[in-house]
């Protein structure tokens, strides 16, 4: 029985959005623009990946949509993760705030968990 829940977590379809924590610590964004940033993010990362067959098994089920937010130290972390996600072919979307030109975050289009967690690994929880 526990082998089996572990390969359905393993399985489990998840979208990852990682957010700059330096807008709350260090520009003294507030929390409610910086939740703002990863609602856009995943918004837009789950519209550009609709026809995605990850993405319509994800949206079947609406009352266990599984999200994991992350925290990268600054916007130069931000955007080497960026870089790294996208030579290894992950699909995602930086959110740059506009007009100021500002990446805060990134989304993943869902994935199975097993997948991406390890590109992700090092990273901790929002806080």
């Amino acid at each position: 029985m526990a082998t089996s829940r572990r390969s359905d977590a393993s399985k489990r379809l998840v979208q990852y959005v990682v957010v700059r924590a330096d807008l709350v610590d260090a520009l003294s964004w507030p929390l409610g623009a910086v939740i703002t940033q990863a609602c856009h993010a995943a918004t837009a990362a789950i519209h550009l990946h609709y026809a995605d067959t990850h993405t319509q098994d994800y949206l079947a089920d609406l009352d266990s949509m599984h999200k994991v937010v992350l925290q990268a130290p600054d916007e130069p972390s931000l955007a080497a993760l960026s870089a790294s996600l996208r030579e290894k072919g992950i699909a995602h979307k930086l959110w740059v705030e506009q007009p100021e030109n500002t990446p805060t975050c990134l989304a993943l289009k869902p994935y199975p968990r097993d997948t991406v967690h390890p590109l992700l690994r090092k990273l901790e929880l929002f806080k």
